[in-house]
């Protein structure tokens, strides 16, 4: 009887903990408000709107950058602008992991943004926030949907490879794969796959794509991959760099032609074809193929449950003055 009665203390008191930490994360999610800096720098969000129409402007491909910044920047200890922390005495950069080396951008154009608020409100707009309003309106910019950002976020103090090395999606992805690390934090089925529709623009690296076209067991349309193949060669280190638009119908244009390319197998990334591969999937593709508006929605939806994993918020973290260091 007593260790019957130890036993279900212990399972009393782990469940206890578990809902006080769902309870807590809750909570900081709740925070966020998108009136944020209506009061301490009511003109954050237009300087920062002002700054990502230039960038993308001058480069179409920015927009998926800094959309796929704010997805690498949350799924690694949260929407904490960990990611843009150079090396430091006390940090190992998250820039340095095998997923966002030579492949994430975009720093540079959060520094602007950086600097530019900090000349109307210094120590009061976050990093963390800035990325998050970047990649809102990058999406607009590209002919995505709008979406009203939640705010409030406060900088990390800590960066780490180890999980950017572990918990960031790989190309070579399977579904099962993929569900796993979009459910371990907080993200549906749903939102997995409406949030893949950002790759309706943008480029990868031939790196990412050579064994997918050149696979004889691939599920690849065999025209669409002996066009890719003109600029990404069969020989391993051949071209690795090159880049190729992951759609070439509307490449600078965020919307639905993606998940008409994936029908069709034409995905560029192994990664990308599986959301329609006689999967549970494939049913919530063929919604967004055919229901521009419902995509539109749902991935609005997807990027502010996606800002709400773990943000820092109240009194911890900081404020970064300059997004790659440390105050």
């Amino acid at each position: 009887m007593m260790n019957s009665f130890a036993s279900n203390a212990n399972v009393a008191s782990v469940a206890l903990l578990l809902l006080l930490s769902l309870m807590s994360t809750k909570s900081e999610a709740a925070q966020l408000s998108s009136t944020f800096y209506d009061k301490t720098c009511p003109n954050a969000l237009t300087t920062i709107r002002s700054s990502i129409r230039t960038a993308v402007s001058r480069e179409r491909r920015m927009a998926a950058s800094l959309m796929r910044l704010h997805f690498h920047d949350c799924f690694v200890q949260g929407c904490d602008a960990s990611i843009l922390l150079d090396d430091a005495p006390s940090i190992t950069s998250e820039k340095n992991a095998r997923p966002n080396q030579n492949s994430v951008r975009g720093y540079g154009v959060i520094d602007d943004a950086k600097s530019e608020v900090e000349k109307l409100c210094p120590g009061v707009v976050s990093c963390a926030d800035i990325v998050a309003v970047a990649a809102r309106d990058a999406s607009v910019a590209v002919g995505g949907p709008d979406w009203a950002v939640k705010l409030g976020r406060r900088d990390s103090t800590t960066a780490s490879l180890t999980l950017a090395e572990s918990s960031l999606p790989s190309f070579t992805d399977s579904l099962e794969s993929l569900t796993k690390r979009f459910d371990g934090n907080g993200l549906s089925v749903k939102d997995m796959v409406a949030l893949s529709g950002a790759h309706s623009i943008g480029q990868a690296q031939c790196l990412t794509f050579r064994g997918r076209i050149y696979s004889n067991t691939s599920d690849i349309d065999a025209n669409f991959a002996r066009t890719r193949g003109r600029r990404c060669p069969a020989a391993a280190n051949n071209g690795n760099s090159n880049l190729a638009p992951l759609d070439l119908v509307t490449p600078n244009q965020l919307d639905n032609n993606y998940f008409k390319n994936l029908i069709q197998k034409k995905g560029l990334l192994a990664s990308d074809q599986v959301l329609f591969s006689g999967g549970p999937t494939d049913s919530i593709v063929s919604e967004y193929s055919s229901k521009p508006a419902k995509f539109k929605a749902d991935f609005a939806a997807a990027m502010i449950k996606m800002g709400d994993i773990n943000p820092i918020t109240g009194s911890a973290g900081q404020v970064r003055k300059i997004c790659s260091a440390l105050n």
